[in-house]
This record gives C-alpha cells, sequence and structure tokens, in this order.
C-alpha cells in the first residue's frame, strides 16, 4: 500500500501593529483636518480636506468624513500607517 498526502498551507498573515502616537492640544474641540495637517501626516490644509473626503481617516475606528469634525481629548485617529491618540495640555 503507497499513501499520498498532500498537505496545504495557509499564508501566514501578518498583521500590522500601529504604535500609537499621543498628541497634545492647547484647548478642545480642535477640528479633525487641522491636526492632519500639523502633524505633518498630509502637506496641506486641503489635502487633509481631501483625505478626509475620500474616506480614508477612521475616528474612533469608524470612516469619519466631516472635514470640520470637533476633535476632543480621548479620541483616537488613524491615517494610513499612523495612529494618533489625543490628549487635552495639561497646565
Amino acid at each position: 500500500m503507497v499513501f499520498c498526502y498532500a498537505v496545504e498551507y495557509a499564508p501566514l498573515k501578518i498583521k500590522e501593529v500601529k504604535v500609537m502616537k499621543e498628541v497634545e492640544i492647547s484647548k478642545e474641540p480642535v477640528e479633525l483636518y487641522k491636526i492632519l495637517k500639523f502633524e505633518g501626516l498630509v502637506s496641506s490644509g486641503g489635502e487633509a480636506k481631501s483625505v478626509i473626503d475620500d474616506g480614508r481617516v477612521l475616528l474612533n475606528g469608524v470612516v469619519e468624513t466631516q472635514r470640520r469634525k470637533k476633535i476632543v481629548s480621548g479620541d483616537t485617529i488613524e491615517f494610513m500607517d499612523e495612529k494618533l491618540k489625543i490628549v487635552l495640555q495639561t497646565q
């Protein structure tokens, strides 16, 4: 008797872990597009508004398309490979 075995290996899925960066704001709220711009994730306010319009930004894990969405302490923003945690600056 001859046994023949076929073994299939599923490809490994490598999940990238995003390191969360804390961003201190001096007052709240701050508009979403301004955070993207001032943190250097985009080159201009116009580009920030465009990526938000395109649905490429997550706010607290949900796609956000409001350019001027008010961001407060405790919010998280994800764009491309960046994850930001918003914290209010202490005096």
